[in-house]
């Protein structure tokens, strides 16, 4: 005898993290009905994620908390990696920059506060639940949709959804009990993790910097407004038990000069991964963020990878939930995002293994390829860009398909998605004239003459449908 349902919703949302609750804001705020399930009491009180880029804090814009956040993010001009003798190897800048997204290219956050602020949002909108002390146990799919088992501090609870999402973590329960593997890309290695509360600013370093020490590579990051961070790799054979110590933390504080400046709030030991889910999408089970991929933290990519998924997939389940859409829309999901992920984890490991020598000998053969490599001008001044999108939702072979379509800012501020709204934006050149987009005419204007184009197709998640013909770019999009 099948048991009896407490609660129905159009989707389910295993985990309540800045993932999952994004996925929820961006889903309600589509008039999709949402609940979230949360296994802890309340939002973790530490930092763990440090750095938000432009990109995501586009993706907050639509959840309407990026002004909020803002207000205590911080920025580093610089990103450096420096060997030990304190000399540059590697020197990305711009970091302060307005990016294609509308906003500083990288902004240095307290995760905590920034999750605050999405459940306020979550919590104005109508269509949608968040629950903590509920833990999702298990689940049955039965080709119409998912039934779930929940442990609540009321009892059990049984909700009936047309989509489950796991955003429950690297450890996913969702993705374990959907029997889904992960593909390690080979990088594991443990780091102590050190956050502290700043009283004395005048004494901790301006930019972000990775120390290539092979006696101990060691990471220092802002973070948002009061804190600080400092990540040291573990030895051979040093436990977690030991590097955890407050005076074997002093001790590696010691040539900081700190002491005085700052207060421990955080010691942590983390294993620091790179793998990916062999599948996002089992029938319909789906999955987002640390449950899908696990990312080193060197490119600072981890929570923003999360918000990308988020982005990609709540308008196309909102599109299949709301607006009749074929289900098949959702399988371009893992397709359009996979090769992004790839290239952020390929560039995290590329950092990862720049820092992460330990042998003396191999770090000055290191530091010597660097310095040749400077004097030949064949370094970069920034990350890799990421790949566009080369399948799934678009129309391919059009100029600009797949690509990031960047958000104008007005003079007096606004951004461009404010006047777009939620869904899908069919741009011409003749639409430049009216009052709403001639504040953006300039910039739009550049986009389509760069890709020689009358129209542009733009997604709801800001990347380019395609480029071309407006009757067309309507006519495919459907």
């Amino acid at each position: 005898m099948s048991k009896p349902i407490d609660k129905t919703c159009d989707v389910l949302i295993a985990g309540g993290g800045p993932t999952g609750v994004t996925l929820a804001v961006l889903l309600a705020r589509r008039g999709v009905k949402v609940i979230v399930a949360e296994k802890e009491a309340d939002i973790y009180p530490l930092p763990r994620a440090a750095h938000i880029d432009h990109e995501g804090m586009r993706i907050l814009q639509e959840a309407g908390v990026a002004e909020a956040v803002m207000k205590t993010a911080r920025r580093a001009n610089r990103y450096d990696f420096l060997n030990a003798k304190g000399e540059v190897l590697l020197r990305f800048e711009g970091a302060g920059q307005i990016g294609p997204g509308g906003w500083p290219a990288a902004n240095m956050i307290h995760q905590p506060s920034v999750e605050a602020e999405l459940r306020k949002a979550l919590a104005a909108q109508p269509t949608a639940e968040l629950h903590n002390r509920w833990e999702l146990t298990s689940f049955t799919d039965d080709g119409s949709g998912v039934t779930a088992a929940i442990n609540t501090p009321d009892g059990k609870r049984t909700i009936r959804a047309s989509y489950l999402v796991g955003a429950d973590g690297a450890r996913s329960p969702v993705r374990e009990a959907a029997g889904i593997a992960f593909e390690d890309l080979n990088f594991e290695e443990p780091w102590l993790v050190v956050d502290v509360l700043v009283d004395d600013y005048s004494k901790l370093p301006t930019e972000n910097l990775q120390i290539c020490d092979p006696a101990r590579p060691t990471t220092c990051v802002l973070m948002g407004e009061g804190r600080h961070r400092w990540e040291f790799m573990i030895k051979p054979g040093e436990t977690a038990e030991q590097v955890s110590d407050d005076a074997f933390i002093e001790k590696l504080l010691e040539p900081w000069n700190v002491k005085g400046a700052v207060r421990l709030e955080r010691k942590a030991v983390y294993t620091f991964r790179a793998r990916i889910a062999e599948r996002w999408r089992q029938g319909r089970v789906l999955l987002a963020g640390d449950a899908a991929h696990q990312t080193p933290p060197f490119a600072g990519q981890g929570m923003c990878s999360g918000l990308r998924d988020a982005a990609n997939l709540a308008w196309k389940l909102a599109a299949v939930i709301r607006d009749d859409a074929n289900d098949t829309l959702l399988d371009s999901y893992q397709p359009e995002r996979a090769p992004n992920l790839r290239a952020t984890i390929d560039m995290a490991i590329m950092m990862g293994k720049t820092v992460c020598i330990t042998n003396r000998w191999s770090a000055w053969l290191r530091d010597l390829k660097f310095k040749l490599a400077r004097k030949l001008g064949k370094l970069p001044d920034g990350p890799p860009a990421y790949p566009p999108i080369s399948t799934g939702r678009i129309m391919a072979g059009t100029p600009g398909a797949g690509s990031y379509f960047p958000q104008a800012v007005a003079a007096d501020g606004t951004r461009l998605d404010e006047v777009l709204g939620l869904g899908h934006a069919l741009i011409t050149r003749a639409d430049l004239a009216a009052p709403r987009l001639a504040p953006f005419a300039r910039q739009i204007g550049h986009w389509l003459d760069k890709h020689q184009a009358e129209a542009v197709l733009v997604r709801p998640d800001r990347f380019v449908f395609g480029a071309g013909r407006a009757a067309d770019l309507q006519q495919a999009w459907g």
